[in-house]
């Protein structure tokens, strides 16, 4: 079974390897950064400010894609929020360096703050791969100039 389908935008940077036609009634959103929901904490608005102008330069962000971008940002903020508390745990906790806790039993368990780093981490990069930005994404890219991406632009690339 094939896995879900690729942007056309996505294909067309990469060279449309499979060399199926194109779709050519696939909507076109506008090329643009979408408004960040006030929601964001600090760590996603920062990460927002830093990737959305590189999709944006690329042709991969959309002005509908705010949603998917933040819940991005917000895996990553969360992501950096639990190393953070892990890093402080660990300060004082030299013999399991934070990665372990004890349970009211005595019984040494796994600190909660390390399931979720790692859930964030892979969601934030599940979301990641959305937008190409994984680096094997990146290994199948072929630059091209904003133009050639922007479906509003004079020449269409269908």
């Amino acid at each position: 079974m094939a896995g879900k389908p690729k942007p056309t935008a996505l294909r067309i940077i990469e060279g449309n390897r499979s060399k199926r036609p194109l779709p050519k009634n696939e909507p076109k959103p506008r090329v643009g950064i979408p408004q960040p929901p006030a929601q964001l904490d600090a760590y996603a608005t920062a990460e927002w400010s830093r990737i959305a102008p590189e999709l944006e330069a690329i042709g991969l962000l959309s002005t509908i894609d705010g949603t998917t971008l933040a819940a991005y940002c917000q895996c990553v903020s969360r992501w950096m929020q639990a190393e953070e508390a892990i890093a402080k745990m660990k300060a004082r906790d030299k013999l399991t360096s934070g990665l372990m806790i004890k349970t009211s039993n005595g019984n040494a368990i796994q600190n909660p703050l390390v399931g979720v780093a790692n859930r964030s981490m892979l969601m934030a990069i599940r979301f990641a791969s959305e937008f190409g930005m994984s680096p094997a994404a990146r290994a199948r890219l072929a630059a091209l100039p904003h133009e050639a991406t922007d479906p509003h632009a004079k020449e269409s690339y269908f």
